[in-house]
C-alpha cells in the first residue's frame, strides 16, 4: 500500500507555471507541495531564450512608449495570421490584461530584464529579454517558494491523478527511492507539466505521425499532465499545432560564459547597464556566445547556395523545400551545410546573417568560427572537408559534382575553394501548442464542457486553445496561467 503525505495544494511540474502556481498558492497561506521529476526546477522555462512580451511596462515608460493591452489583443491575431480564428479569445484577453502585472512580479522577486526590442507586427516594442540568462526565472521563483515553505520535491515523478467521488483529490507518484506514494490535495491539484513535444505518442495521437521522430529542444517534456488528464476524461485543444520541425545546430557539449553565469540580481543588473551604455564593440563578443549557441541557420543560407548533406556524405533534399521535415529521416537525424568561399563571403556582413536572435544581434560566419569550433568545417580540398566533417569523401564529391551540373536549378554551382560546413545541424520541436480545455479560472474541464472539480492546469498543459505565435507569449503565459491556477486551487472549497 502506498504512503501518503497531505497538502492543501498539489503542483505537478517546476517550470515557470508550476513555480508561479506555487509560490501565489502559499502566498495565500496554504501549504503547498512541488513536484518535479527532474532533479532541479526550471522545465522548459530554463531551455528557452528568456523573452516576456509585456505592455505598459517600466522599460516602456522609460523610452516613452505609451502601450495598452487593447492594442497588444489586436496584434496577437496578426501574429496568429491565418489560424487567428481558432484562437481562445477568452484567455487571450486574460493574458493580455495580466502581462503588466506579471512583469513587475517577476522584477519585484529578483528577475532583470532588458528591452523592450520591437517584434513586428507587435506596433510598438513590447519585447523584454532576461539576463544573464532564463535560468534566472527558476532561480527566483524557487528561492521564493522555499522561503514561503513550499515544499518542493525533486526527482518525483507524477503517474496518475486520484479521482473520488467524482472531485480530483491528489496524485500518484514514483519517488527518488523508487517506492510509490499518494499525495493528497485538501484543496485543488494543479497541472503544470510542460507540453509534449518529447512524447511520441502524443505527437502521433494529436499532431502529426511526420513530427514523432523530430526529437524535442526539452527531452523531458512528455505530456505527462496531459496523458493524465485525458484518463479522467479531460480535452486537449489546438493538438495538432507544433512549432517545429525547426533546424538548429546541435548544442555545445560544454556550457559557455553566458549560461555559466549565476543568475542573482546584481550581476543581471551589471549586464543590463551595460547592454544599455557600452558601446556594441565592447559587447558583442559577450553576445556571440549567446547567439551562436541558441539558435539555428537562417533559410537565406540556402537560397545563396548552400546545401545540406547527411552522414553518409549525400545531398538529400531540395534544400529551397522543406529541408526541416526531411532531415528528420536522416541517419542520426542530422546534416551539414555546405558552401564554397563565394557563399561564405557573403555571409560575413549584412545582410547576410548566419542566424539572429530579434532584438538581440546578427551573428555571422566569423561568429561561429570564433565561438563554435565543434560544428565548424573548413578545408581547401573536398576531401579535406569531408574528413572534418567524418563523411565519406568519395560520396561527398559525387554529391556535389551532381549538383553542380544540374541538380542546382538556378543557384550558383558550387566550386570555389575554400570549401565550408557548418554542422551537424538537427531539427527540433520547439514546443506543442496542444493544451487541456479550461476554463478561466483555469479548472479543467471536459469535451462536454463539464468541470472536473479539484483539477486545474496552467502553463502549456494549461493553454487551452490559446495561440501563442511570436516571441514571450509563452513565457508570458506560463507566469500569467501559474499564478492564476495556484491562486484558484488554494481557494477552492
Amino acid at each position: 500500500m502506498s504512503s501518503v503525505t497531505e497538502s492543501d495544494v498539489i503542483v505537478v511540474g517546476g517550470g515557470g507555471a508550476g513555480l508561479a502556481a506555487a509560490w501565489q498558492a502559499a502566498q495565500l497561506g496554504r501549504t503547498v507541495i512541488l513536484l518535479e521529476k527532474n532533479p532541479a526546477t526550471g522545465g522548459s522555462t530554463s531551455w528557452s531564450v528568456g523573452s516576456v512580451t509585456a505592455t505598459d511596462t517600466p522599460h516602456q515608460h522609460r523610452n516613452g512608449i505609451k502601450d495598452s493591452a487593447d492594442a497588444h489583443f489586436e496584434d496577437m491575431a496578426l501574429h496568429a495570421g491565418a489560424l487567428a480564428p481558432r484562437d481562445n479569445l477568452v484567455l487571450r484577453r486574460l493574458l493580455v490584461d495580466n502581462t503588466p502585472g506579471m512583469l513587475r512580479w517577476l522584477m519585484d522577486l529578483g528577475v532583470v530584464f532588458v528591452g523592450p526590442e520591437p517584434e513586428p507586427p507587435h506596433r510598438v516594442p513590447r519585447m523584454h529579454n532576461v539576463v544573464p540568462n532564463s535560468k534566472s526565472f527558476a532561480y527566483n521563483l524557487t528561492r521564493h517558494c522555499h522561503r514561503l515553505g513550499v515544499d518542493v520535491r525533486v526527482n518525483t515523478v507524477t503517474r496518475n491523478i486520484i479521482v473520488e467521488n467524482g472531485r480530483v483529490t491528489g496524485v500518484e507518484a514514483t519517488l527518488p527511492d523508487g517506492s510509490n506514494h499518494q499525495f493528497r490535495a485538501r484543496k485543488g491539484v494543479v497541472l503544470a507539466s510542460g507540453d509534449y513535444s518529447g512524447a511520441s505518442d502524443l505527437k502521433a495521437r494529436l499532431a502529426s505521425p511526420s513530427v514523432v521522430p523530430v526529437d524535442p529542444v526539452n527531452p523531458t517534456a512528455t505530456g505527462d499532465g496531459h496523458r493524465m488528464a485525458l484518463r479522467i476524461g479531460a480535452t486537449v485543444v489546438n493538438g495538432d499545432i507544433v512549432r517545429g520541425p525547426i533546424m538548429r545546430f546541435i548544442p555545445p557539449t560544454r556550457q559557455n560564459l553566458i549560461q555559466r553565469l549565476p543568475p542573482v540580481k546584481p550581476l543581471a543588473q551589471l549586464i543590463a547597464w551595460s547592454m544599455n551604455h557600452l558601446p556594441q564593440w565592447i559587447l558583442r563578443p559577450f553576445l556571440m556566445s549567446f547567439l551562436t549557441t541558441a539558435l539555428g541557420p537562417s533559410p537565406d543560407i540556402y537560397k545563396e547556395g548552400g546545401i545540406l548533406i547527411n552522414k553518409n556524405g549525400e545531398r538529400f533534399t531540395d534544400e529551397l523545400g522543406k529541408p526541416n521535415v526531411d532531415i528528420a529521416n536522416q541517419p542520426d537525424r542530422t546534416g551539414w551545410i555546405l558552401f564554397d568561399s563565394a557563399v561564405a563571403n557573403k555571409f560575413s556582413a549584412w545582410p547576410y546573417f548566419i542566424s539572429t536572435a530579434p532584438g538581440v544581434a546578427y551573428a555571422y560566419l566569423a561568429d561561429y568560427r570564433r565561438n563554435r569550433a565543434d560544428i565548424f568545417h573548413e578545408s581547401n580540398t573536398v576531401q579535406g572537408l569531408a574528413a572534418s566533417m567524418g563523411v565519406p569523401a568519395d560520396s561527398l564529391q559525387k554529391s556535389l559534382a551532381a549538383y553542380n551540373e544540374g541538380e542546382r536549378g538556378q543557384r550558383p554551382p558550387i566550386q570555389q575553394g575554400p570549401f565550408f560546413a557548418l554542422g551537424p545541424v538537427k531539427s527540433y520541436v520547439v514546443f506543442t501548442d496542444g493544451g487541456l480545455r479550461v476554463t478561466e479560472k483555469l479548472e479543467v474541464v471536459k469535451e462536454d464542457g463539464s468541470i472536473i472539480p479539484g483539477l486545474y492546469a496552467a502553463g502549456s498543459a494549461g493553454q487551452g486553445g490559446l495561440l501563442l505565435e511570436g516571441h514571450g507569449h509563452h513565457l508570458g503565459w506560463a507566469f500569467i496561467s501559474g499564478r492564476i491556477a495556484g491562486r484558484n486551487a488554494a481557494s477552492a472549497g
